[in-house]
């Protein structure tokens, strides 16, 4: 008897120690339910449970975030009411777009919100199925929106066909040189392949332009992350002229992951500005060709002086041979050396103004203003002689050199000087015209041309620089807008300024660039 009551006391103990055991692994279930629900509650992704055909059993609270549900609505609901009928299609018609394996779904589609519009989803689903027979039990989701990340990639999408379809030559370089995609137009040119896998830069630049990117932009891109300016591509028919603009991609690191090269086929630019120099070129010719007609008579003064000169002497030269037939040769020396002196200042004057006429290409390159300031004023200085006008001309003498042509420059002062004779004429109040110039800024230079004539009013201030336009009956209308052309082909500006008293014309040029500074490489952007 005490034997069987002390086994009914070792099992009762032993029951009671299995179900303290249970006890204590349900409450720690109990706890993960918890725990595993309040992550599910927590989370900004939706987490639901259905059955199989689509009905929502469970649904977190995410929903009302993302849908406008409050997660009791849904319960009941079936989902597949609410996917867009065209996304519901490829999901039961298993479409390639919807990826599976082992049970484990995945897509991206558009779920209907409560206000009725449709919010980009992707979810990822697992099926539950029972052991035993494989049936379907019921499914878990978890769907986040991803509506930001499509409109990205409809984005990224769009940009790719408008590089993939523009006429630009589109390249992305690697840190190693190897050209890793073309679009359609630089592989069209270049004759790559879709895939230039074993393309390197050098096959798609010019030796001398290949160059320029290892030794200019390169180092300009990795400091500034940008660069722009002319390089050269091959073309079946020789070189082309690309305007291109390089952009640095930075990954992880600090130093450029790969870069984009955007080159601007502009041949046919460069030729029409070409043609439009010719051109320029050829008016601004014409018009030096009609001005040296207007300074005929000043030339006819400025050769006819030295040549009275070289008469005089010549006479005296005889004169003295004929008196003294016999007279040593040295004695002649002088009047000899005074003949040279102006045979040598003739031929200087017919030299410049053979230049002034002369065709030719608008060169800037560093000039003392003075020199052609001087030459300007001689050669119209007998006109105003004439007209009893004073021609004055004040400039500093540390004036820095200017980057100009100086035939064009000459031409250009030429005109405006010419311009302020005319309109001083017949006022008796206009004595004089003044030329002045001074250093205006850090690397600019400024001239003015006044007179006290009797002015431009504001209408025809604005198309004072237009072609044929002319005050004068017998005038072209050219000389102001070939000398503005002039001084934008040499990288300056003309303008006119205000005044209540006759008319100022102002020109800018840029002044000498420093010795460190001579040769500047293509900018980069900052």
């Amino acid at each position: 008897m005490r034997t069987d009551d002390r086994n009914l006391r070792a099992r009762l103990a032993e029951l009671e120690r299995r179900n303290a055991e249970l006890e204590a692994r349900v409450a720690v279930l109990d706890e993960e339910k918890r725990h595993y629900r309040w992550l599910a509650e927590s989370t900004t992704d939706l987490i639901s449970r259905h059955a199989r055909d689509g009905t929502f059993l469970y649904a977190s609270q995410a929903a009302r975030e993302l849908l406008g549900y409050e997660p009791e609505e849904l319960i009941g609901v079936s989902a597949y009411d609410l996917f867009h009928p065209s996304d519901l299609a490829d999901l039961l018609n298993k479409s390639p777009r919807v990826y599976y394996r082992d049970g484990f779904y995945q897509q991206t589609y558009r779920f209907r919100a409560k206000n009725g519009h449709y919010v980009w989803f992707e979810t990822t689903s697992r099926t539950r199925r029972d052991p035993r027979s494989g049936e379907l039990l019921d499914i878990l989701c978890v769907s986040r929106d991803v509506g930001r990340r499509i409109r990205a990639e409809a984005n990224r999408e769009r940009l790719a066909r408008v590089v993939e379809s523009t006429t630009d030559y589109v390249l992305f370089v690697d840190g190693n040189e190897r050209v890793f995609y073309s679009n359609e137009a630089a592989r069209r040119l270049l004759g790559l392949p879709r895939e230039g896998l074993d393309t390197r830069l050098e096959q798609v630049y010019s030796p001398a332009s290949l160059a320029i990117l290892r030794d200019v932009v390169l180092p300009a891109v990795a400091r500034y992350g940008s660069w722009s300016g002319e390089l050269e591509m091959p073309g079946p028919k020789g070189s082309i002229p690309v305007l291109s603009v390089v952009l640095a991609h930075r990954g992880p690191g600090a130093e450029p992951d790969h870069l984009s090269l955007l080159n601007r086929d502009i041949e046919l630019r460069k030729s029409a500005e070409a043609q439009a120099r010719r051109h320029q070129e050829q008016i601004a010719h014409a018009n030096r060709l009609a001005t040296t007609g207007e300074l005929a008579s000043n030339i006819a003064h400025e050769l006819n002086q030295p040549l009275a000169a070289i008469a005089n002497y010549a006479h005296g030269a005889l004169l003295q041979l004929h008196a003294t037939p016999n007279r040593p040769a040295s004695e002649l020396i002088l009047p000899l050396e005074r003949i040279d002196e102006q045979v040598q200042r003739l031929g200087e004057r017919l030299r410049h103004i053979r230049t002034f006429v002369r065709r030719g290409q608008t060169r800037p390159r560093p000039i003392t203003l003075r020199e052609v300031v001087d030459a300007a004023c001689r050669l119209c200085e007998w006109q105003f002689q004439q007209a009893r006008v004073a021609l004055r001309h004040d400039l500093p003498e540390r004036l820095p050199r200017v980057l100009a042509d100086p035939v064009a420059l000459e031409q250009v002062l030429i005109n405006l000087l010419l311009n302020a004779l005319e309109a001083s004429r017949d006022r008796p109040e206009a004595t004089e015209v003044r030329l002045r110039a001074m250093h205006s800024g850090p690397r600019e230079v400024v001239f003015h041309v006044s007179d006290r004539g009797p002015g431009i009013n504001a209408d025809e201030a604005q198309t004072i620089f237009a072609p044929f336009h002319s005050h004068r009956p017998d005038g072209l209308g050219m000389g102001l807008a070939i000398s503005r052309s002039l001084m934008e082909a040499m990288g300056g500006s003309l303008v006119l300024e205000g005044g209540s008293d006759g008319a100022t014309f102002a020109g800018t040029l840029q002044t000498e660039p420093p010795p460190a500074h001579r040769r500047v490489p293509p900018r980069s952007q900052p």
